[in-house]
Formats: structure tokens, C-alpha cells, sequence
């Protein structure tokens, strides 16, 4: 069931005619995908958008972002006294639950899988699952995975975070130190990698190359999270719900950029449950005054009127300080 207009009316909302009369009559512009093409021309010198942007794969958005002179802030970016990521955590959790069924539907036979259950039957083995990072998105995958009797190995370079992970579900998973001779030898032993490594702000590491896919067994599933931020194998390539799979030397892989969209009511309100506040704040006080007194908002500004302004975007150009440009 959607949200209808009436929903936003009777909360004091005005429904715009158009996207291209909301575009034109707001300061601030809230959303959840990044500018598409056809959005790009409507947004006006100054503008600010509040949006995921993942910029650091896609230079050419970079580009188009910068020639706007607009402000652009992504979710994926801003911080939290704890160090987190509280407006990726949401749709992490989503895309992490949601791997898990993605893996298991790819393995079976007529997705071009293997023909394996994850959680096996009595007699007969369950499938072997590696999950690439700790994070978010492997912490909510390692949980669904273990919950249907899969058997799960995490790999992380965080040791506090394998402890914690160690901590928190005991023997119902195994928590491996991540290196080039581990990462080879239980993505070699997987039937189902999920791929979850992530660097804020910036481009996947590369964690499986396109030898290490062709040593893997036919049949097997990559499902890449990160491919929003380019994906951690050289193998992804992005693709879409309608058509989520292909196949690279046997392996299948599944890289939709927007899992969460297959699952809109749930992520709509798992995301506006963390973003209002930010939101309701960057109206409240301006963008720019809210941009000054934030710093949590302030990691989240990834261009500001012609210029990049996030460290993880030095690949893509020279970045400026951004409190330099605000005054």
C-alpha cells in the first residue's frame, strides 16, 4: 500500500503539480537516489539537495553536480557523535536482510545457481557463506544467514569489530581476520559471498578479483552490496531488479543499486525515521547556518557550488575545506 496525497496534505504539505515546479519553487530538495539525468538541468545555482549521492563511482555526476553550482549533501557521508554512518545504517540493515534472500534465490537451479538450499536439510550439508565486512550491511547478513541454518564465516581487518561480532552470536557464526590469503580461501570455499566492504565517502575496495571469481565454483552466487560505492569485485557491474543477475565464468552475480527499493514501504519509513531530524534542522536554521554549527551534517557536504568538499572524493578532483567556503 502506498502513502497517498492526502497524507501529506492533512500533515501541512503542499503536493506540487510537477517535479519540475517542485524543483523550481524549493531551497532544499529531499530524495533518495541520486540526481537522475533528467533532474539535472531543474536544479538552480544554490540549491541544496539532501539525498544519497555515492559520487566517488560515478565522476561523471561529480561533474554535473559541480556545474550546477548547487550543495549537495549525501546521506552515506554524514556522521554521528559515535562515529557511524546514521543515515546509511537504515537502508544497510534493509540491503543486508535482503542479500541473504537475493543469495538464495540466485542458487537455485533455475537462476543459474548451484541447486542449493542455504540452510540445508537434515542429512544433507547447508551452504557455506562468506561475508566480505562487518559492518551494517554483514552484521544484517551474517544474521539472516545464521538465522536459516547457513554456515557462516565473517571476514573483517576490524578486530574489535570481529570480537563484537564474536560476542554477540557465539558459534552461530565464524569470525575470520580478513587478508589477501583468507579472503581468497573462503571466497574459493563459498557457495554465497556477500560482498559488504565499505570506505565512506569513497570507492569499494577491490576484494575479488576477476582470477579469484574464475577459481570459484560454477554455480556460486556473488551477490555485491557495495556496488553503489563501484562494487568489491572486479567482475560487478550494476544492475537493476528487473534484470538482477548475470553470469561471469559460471558465477552468478547480483548487483541491483538499489536493493531497498524492492521493499519501498519498509525502507521509506526506516529511512525518514533517521533522516527527519537532519532534515527538520537544515530547514529550521537555513542550510548553510546548519551546515556551520553541524560537523555531523558538515562530513555529510560532498560539493558546494563548484567545488568537492569530502576527502574520499580526492580521486575525482581537488577537494576544498568546506568550513573555508561556508565563512
Amino acid at each position: 500500500m502506498c502513502i497517498r496525497d492526502r497524507a501529506y496534505t492533512a500533515a501541512g504539505a503542499a503536493v506540487a503539480e510537477s517535479a519540475a515546479a517542485l524543483w523550481h519553487d524549493s531551497e532544499l530538495v529531499v530524495k533518495v537516489k541520486e540526481p537522475q539525468p533528467e533532474e539535472l538541468p531543474m536544479i538552480r545555482p544554490g540549491q541544496a539537495v539532501f539525498t544519497y549521492l555515492h559520487l566517488a563511482p560515478d565522476p561523471a555526476l561529480a561533474d554535473a553536480l559541480l556545474a550546477r553550482d548547487c550543495i549537495a549533501i549525501g546521506y552515506e557521508t554524514v556522521t554521528d557523535g559515535h562515529g557511524g554512518l546514521p543515515l546509511l545504517a537504515p537502508m544497510s540493515e534493509v540491503a543486508g536482510r535482503m542479500a541473504v534472500q537475493a543469495g538464495a534465490t540466485a542458487l537455485e537451479r533455475p537462476h543459474g545457481g548451484a541447486g542449493i538450499l542455504l540452510g540445508g536439510v537434515p542429512g544433507t550439508p547447508p551452504a557455506k557463506v562468506a561475508v566480505l565486512g562487518g559492518g551494517t550491511v554483514g552484521t544484517s547478513a551474517a544474521r539472516m544467514a545464521a538465522g536459516i541454518e547457513a554456515l557462516v564465516t565473517v571476514l573483517d581487518t576490524d578486530l574489535p569489530r570481529l570480537r563484537a561480532l564474536d560476542m554477540q552470536f557465539g558459534r552461530l557464526i565464524n569470525t575470520v581476520y580478513a587478508n589477501l590469503d583468507t579472503v581468497e580461501q573462503h571466497v574459493l570455499d563459498a557457495d554465497l559471498v556477500i560482498g559488504s566492504a565499505l570506505v565512506p565517502g569513497t570507492a569499494a575496495p577491490k576484494l575479488i578479483t576477476a582470477a579469484l571469481v574464475a577459481g570459484m565454483r560454477p554455480g556460486s552466487v556473488i551477490v555485491d552490496v557495495s556496488i553503489d560505492q563501484g562494487g568489491c569485485a572486479e567482475t560487478s557491474r550494476p544492475t537493476t531488479h528487473l534484470d538482477p543477475t548475470f553470469q561471469v565464468d559460471g558465477v552468478v552475480h547480483y548487483c541491483v543499486t538499489n536493493m531497498p527499493g524492492a521493499v519501498s514501504r519498509t525502507s521509506t519509513f526506516a529511512l525518514t525515521n533517521a533522516t527527519a531530524p537532519y532534515v527538520l534542522r537544515l530547514a529550521d536554521l537555513g542550510v548553510e547556518a546548519a551546515l556551520r554549527t553541524d560537523p555531523h551534517l558538515l562530513a555529510g557536504l560532498n560539493v558546494y557550488r563548484g567545488h568537492l568538499t569530502h576527502p574520499g572524493l580526492a580521486p575525482l578532483g581537488p577537494v576544498s575545506d568546506p568550513r573555508a567556503l561556508l565563512g
